[in-house]
């Protein structure tokens, strides 16, 4: 068993738009520890977290947080030590296209 540290995910998503940031590949299972949302503006939005098993279709149950507040200018830094299994996905909904989304954590293969 390799266990790999890296970040495993960066996105701008576009805002009100459900973007992926992370999947987790075939043959592997994934942490993810951390997870930092940025807003790169001046002023405030909120955002969106999901955890959909193996790529499901969005569900209420899959949100992790919902229309959490990001003060403008600001960093949420969560540290959730997730686990995921192969296909399993990460995905993010901003209000803001000036927010950014960074995943760190580890891959199992």
């Amino acid at each position: 068993m390799t266990v790999t540290y890296k970040v495993l995910g960066q996105q701008n998503p576009g805002a009100n738009s459900l973007t992926t940031v992370y999947t987790v590949p075939a043959n592997t299972q994934a942490v993810i520890s951390t997870v930092t949302v940025c807003n790169l503006a001046n002023v405030a939005s909120t955002f969106r977290l999901a955890v959909q098993p193996g790529n499901a279709a969005i569900n209420n149950k899959h949100y992790i947080n919902y229309d959490t507040p990001l003060p403008a200018n600001d960093t949420v830094a969560l540290t959730l030590g997730i686990t995921l299994g192969a296909a399993d996905v990460l995905s993010a909904n901003v209000g803001s296209s000036t927010i950014s989304v960074n995943v760190f954590g580890s891959e199992i293969s």
